[in-house]
């Protein structure tokens, strides 16, 4: 009995001493955030947009990239109003040439990036049948090539000062089939693959890499997502349950949990508990959890007369998507630059 407690105590020890190990090295390469040059792609919009003004808030010095040149421009005045000084790039991060050269008028501006966030990425949602190549490529382009681009382009800068931090945001779908999600789980599995091989590749060199796995986060990001099939359906249903108070985080509070992972150069980061238990369950037991999910896959609806047309979320708006059961989403989406023309429009 006595060498049992004794062994328990060496174990307890030995845990406890690895524990504040960890606390030791994390506390060390902490960083401030006051003049930092934080780069966010997809940062005109949506989470982008909510990690922008959390770093300006801490006094970061900020880039952002997107396609369209009309939300980074109401973007970046978001972000001057937090008063952060912002330069804001149009660029498409699925074209290597154009994320080269945006790579490159940010550190002719700044002199540096001290942390990129990969963050750009498009939503499709419909079932396995009505997508196609061109949707698989698209996803892969931006959401995997898109991250690789800006990294390399980044890299030598970072290598050349021993010093640099890389945030890939991916997602739950990134670690477990979630269904109607194809394209989009394919990528997100490729990018977080990329991100934890990263990790380990540029640790020695100084680069620190987070792989952040978002559950969902109420962000508005529904209204701008690409829906086939049923698309009203579809939406419809997205557009609650990317919404619902228990099961999804305030884009904010997400927000503030990546920028804390990146000042400590964290390895990993899952946001949400659903996708804390799902991640977590997966890897247990995969069968198990593909199965569930398989079952979930089977009461969704299916192609539709539609096929595999495209449908921007707010074209595919229903009473029950625009009913007070969406209430934070429609509030999120105007708080982070993601309502449609005709919601802007109004009186």
């Amino acid at each position: 009995m006595a060498s049992a407690r004794t062994a328990i105590g060496i174990v307890g020890l030995g845990a406890g001493l690895v524990s504040g190990g960890r606390s030791i090295i994390r506390h060390r390469r902490t960083l401030e955030l006051d003049g930092r040059v934080v780069l966010i792609t997809g940062g005109s919009r949506g989470l982008g947009l909510a990690m922008a003004l959390e770093c300006a808030r801490r006094g970061s010095r900020i880039a952002i990239c997107a396609r369209d040149e009309r939300n980074l421009g109401e973007a970046a005045s978001m972000i001057e109003r937090e008063g952060a000084e912002v330069l804001a790039i149009p660029c498409n991060v699925a074209d290597q040439h154009a994320v080269a050269e945006m790579i490159e008028r940010v550190i002719e501006h700044y002199g540096r990036i001290d942390i990129l966030i990969n963050n750009a990425g498009t939503i499709m949602i419909g079932p396995a049948e009505v997508q196609t190549l061109d949707d698989f490529r698209e996803c892969m382009d931006v959401m995997f090539w898109g991250v690789l681009y800006t990294t390399l382009a980044v890299l030598p800068s970072m290598r050349e000062r021993h010093f640099g931090r890389i945030v890939n945001i991916t997602s739950i779908g990134g670690k477990v089939p979630v269904p109607y999600l194809l394209p989009y789980d394919s990528a997100k599995h490729a990018a977080t693959g990329l991100s934890e091989g990263l990790r380990v590749e540029l640790a020695k060199e100084g680069v620190l890499v987070t792989t952040v796995v978002p559950g969902l986060m109420r962000t508005g990001s529904y209204m701008n997502a690409l829906y086939k099939g049923r698309n009203r359906v579809e939406y419809s249903a997205f557009s609650i349950f990317a919404n619902l108070p228990l099961v999804t985080m305030d884009a904010a509070r997400a927000a503030a949990q990546i920028i804390e992972a990146a000042r400590h150069g964290d390895a990993h980061l899952t946001i949400s508990w659903p996708a804390q238990v799902l991640s977590k369950a997966n890897g247990v037991a995969p069968g198990l959890t593909s199965g569930v999910l398989a079952l979930v896959s089977r009461v969704l609806p299916g192609p539709g007369a539609t096929g595999n047309k495209r449908h921007i979320g707010h074209e595919s708006r229903t009473p029950i998507s625009e009913s007070m059961l969406t209430a934070l989403g429609q509030q999120a989406a105007e708080r982070y630059n993601q309502l449609p023309d005709y919601a802007r429009e109004k009186p």
